[in-house]
């Protein structure tokens, strides 16, 4: 089986709610000569698609699709030397994964190492910076949805930020899971007083409150014991998550598989996480198809070590013709061949990119 051809649309998806206008998005999509086709999300990034269309599909366009870790290999040997290009193939590596398991007649799971589960736990996240009064309201249709955990983004101001949280933990109550996401936006020397004050509302965790390449300013904030901490969706490499997964320096380790070395390097990273005591949760934005790619990693190991995966609150769904198939708060990986979803091309044409 040949690869003919590799095409990377760029998407938009608007949405009714007054709160978030659209999510950005990409459809990578890999033929052959056997008629059959591989899908994977990817970054929702002009200059990635250009990457994709000038280097990784004449790289891939002819060579017989039979392993994709061979591929990879060699697209390392070659123009993925570059560390930017090689996450970007990353993406493109999902769809042959995706493509390699339809052939096979088996779930991409059982090609990355084989599930221990069938289902991993979702966290709803907000994408934008709202009033606490919005993020108590979309808190609640939340928890009505069905999930368990949500997190919300801070970065209006200490005194906002602390009220949004009150707020939110008030509507939702004691035992719901409830992350608050600093985006790097607190100044280092308001954050030890804006964790402090967070613990009494019983976080999960607080993500990424200072610049993610100072390990060491994480690793002091952590000694403090205050709330657990999140980093990793703005490490560079690998060597990078290692550091953090070395110095201890957070609690919960995060990763983007789709523009962060994809199943590879998170696959050579969990072993670590696990042995360091650490948990890993995802971060994952765009479509439904994001959430079901990065679920198939997710089984493979036990939810003592993968713990969470994000699911962007309202999700750009249209990409897959059938739901995702949620039971309280949890994703059910499916079982059929490849990603085991259908995709629905006609979002192609349906929603531009904007």
């Amino acid at each position: 089986m040949k690869i003919t051809g590799i095409e990377a649309y760029l998407l938009s998806f608007p949405f009714p709610e007054p709160t978030i206008v659209k999510r950005d998005a990409m459809l990578v999509r890999v033929s052959t000569d056997q008629g059959l086709f591989g899908h994977a999300p990817g970054r929702a990034c002009e200059r990635v698609k250009q990457a994709i269309d000038r280097v990784v599909a004449p790289f891939l366009v002819g060579r017989t699709m039979e392993d994709p870790d061979a591929l990879r290999i060699l697209f390392q040997q070659g123009p993925g030397a570059d560390p930017e290009l090689g996450n970007i193939y990353s993406a493109v590596e999902i769809a042959l994964y995706d493509l390699a398991g339809k052939a096979r007649d088996v779930p991409v799971s059982e090609l990355i190492g084989g599930r221990v589960r069938d289902r991993i736990r979702l966290y709803a996240s907000s994408g934008i910076y709202m009033s606490p009064e919005e993020h108590a309201a979309e808190a609640m249709r939340v928890r009505d949805s069905g999930f368990s955990a949500y997190k919300m983004r801070l970065g209006r101001g200490p005194e906002e930020d602390l009220a949004a949280v009150r707020q939110t933990r008030e509507a939702l109550g004691p035992d719901f899971y409830l992350m608050a996401d600093a985006n790097r936006s607190s100044a280092r020397e308001s954050i030890e007083r804006l964790a402090r004050e967070l613990s009494k509302y019983r976080i999960a965790w607080l993500e990424e409150p200072l610049p993610s390449d100072d390990h060491e300013a994480y690793l002091h904030l952590k000694q403090l014991d205050l709330v657990p901490l999140a980093s990793g969706k703005y490490e560079p490499n690998e060597l990078r998550y290692l550091d953090l997964i070395e110095s201890r320096a957070v609690d919960y380790v995060q990763m983007d598989v789709v523009s962060q070395g994809g199943y590879a390097t998170a696959r050579r990273l969990f072993p670590d996480i696990a042995r360091a005591g650490l948990r890993f949760a995802f971060h994952s934005w765009g479509t439904a198809l994001d959430i079901v790619a990065a679920g198939h990693l997710g089984v493979c190991w036990p939810a003592s070590v993968v713990r969470w995966l994000e699911y962007p609150f309202p999700l750009a769904t249209e990409i897959l013709k059938q739901p995702l198939s949620i039971e309280r708060g949890e994703l059910i990986v499916p079982h059929g061949p490849g990603l085991g979803v259908q995709i629905d091309e006609s979002v192609i044409w349906r929603y531009p990119w904007m």
